[in-house]
């Protein structure tokens, strides 16, 4: 049996090494920046424009920094906004207004057009009425909407609208508005001051797992959807270096190479006695994956951002039972639908991979019926 092996010159090679080192320099030139000091840090998917290259983020990410040097993000239907945090793991934005007026911002929120979306929605009948001992019945005006001889509230139940009329108040309907909010429906709010930063969170590109791992997502090339996470520990043999190899040696041998890098690194997590990563493209332990509930279902259950009282559609629910941790406020948490049982949003998404039962109750989730049933 003959083989035939592509080969090229030594000036091709030569060009192969100089595009790597090409990139190697691109992406460090896209290291973490700010716009002054104690202001978020900012690195992909977001860049700071006419600071850094566009290849050094991701479509709809653009930061500006204001006169102040304050961080800004322009929405394309609803303007720009301060930004006050941002969580890379998590994948979730903290915005305000520039103005401190952040109702009047989000009645007319737009997120059309941007890839941000409110991690929860809820309805908010909005009222205007004559002064009134409003803390009496447990009710917050939104300040900066309000004046001398009204005030407007945001109530969100039934039962905020039979306070408000209790309070002996004259009050008309201004109109309903629905809103992006840190809770679901069940947290029971009497009325809200949106006084709270605006929350949101994005899917794509999905750097959330490279972000934990302690990586880097990058872009593979400006204005591409497609991205590459890179500088995780122990990663092994960069990509730089493999696009070489597979350039210069052919497909066989990089097929042979991979065949023998997948060998050592099983032997070493078998020593080690570590799990594969979840996203693996070889599935090791397939009888694990079938045990387990599929990524789409986990996905579907709702999560919830603890406040700063913690409270929890349960009283009781303060601790992870998986963990064994007690849950702190702006931890994200996760709740079956079918029992109602909460646990730290990390913690349950593994424990469903491994076991379809919820780890109190014992109790087989429903899965989501396959796509196009």
């Amino acid at each position: 049996m003959v083989y035939s092996f592509k080969v090229i010159s030594s000036t091709s090679l030569f060009l192969i090494m100089i595009s790597c080192v090409n990139i190697e320099a691109s992406q460090n030139l896209c290291s973490n920046t700010v716009c002054s000091l104690n202001e978020p840090v900012i690195r992909f998917p977001f860049r700071i424009q006419n600071r850094q290259s566009k290849s050094c983020g991701y479509p709809g990410f653009d930061i500006s920094c204001g006169s102040s040097n304050e961080t800004i993000l322009e929405l394309p239907f609803s303007g720009k906004f301060v930004v006050q945090a941002i969580d890379y793991a998590r994948q979730e934005i903290w915005m305000n207004d520039q103005k401190n007026c952040l109702a009047d911002r989000i009645l007319s929120l737009n997120l059309s057009g941007s890839p941000f979306h409110g991690l929860y929605h809820q309805s908010f009948m909005l009222f205007n009425c004559s002064p009134f001992d409003h803390r009496k019945y447990g009710l917050n005006p939104i300040a900066c909407l309000s004046g001398y001889t009204y005030a407007v509230f945001a109530l969100s139940s039934s039962r905020a609208v039979y306070a408000l009329q209790n309070g002996n108040s004259s009050c008309n309907f201004i109109r309903l508005v629905y809103v992006p909010v840190n809770w679901p429906l069940y947290q029971q709010i009497l009325s809200w001051d949106f006084s709270e930063d605006l929350r949101l969170t994005w899917e794509e590109p999905r750097c959330g797992k490279c972000e934990l791992r302690g990586g880097r997502c990058a872009a593979v090339k400006t204005n591409s959807s497609e991205v590459v996470c890179s500088n995780v520990p122990h990663q092994g043999f960069p990509r730089s270096a493999l696009y070489a190899i597979t350039t210069a040696a052919g497909v066989p041998a990089v097929i042979l190479l991979l065949a023998l890098l997948c060998f050592i690194c099983g032997r070493v997590r078998r020593r080690l006695g570590g799990l594969p990563e979840s996203d693996s493209t070889v599935n090791t332990v397939p009888v694990v994956t079938v045990a387990g509930l599929d990524g789409a279902t986990i996905e579907s259950y709702p999560k919830i951002v603890l406040g700063e009282s913690r409270r929890l559609p349960k009283p009781d629910d303060n601790t992870c039972s998986i963990c064994l941790c007690e849950y702190k406020p702006q931890e994200t948490l996760k709740t079956i639908p079918e029992c109602k049982h909460c646990f730290h949003s990390d913690c349950i998404e593994e424990w469903l991979r491994l076991r379809a039962t919820c780890p109190l109750c014992r109790n087989s989730p429903e899965r989501l019926p396959p796509a196009g049933s």
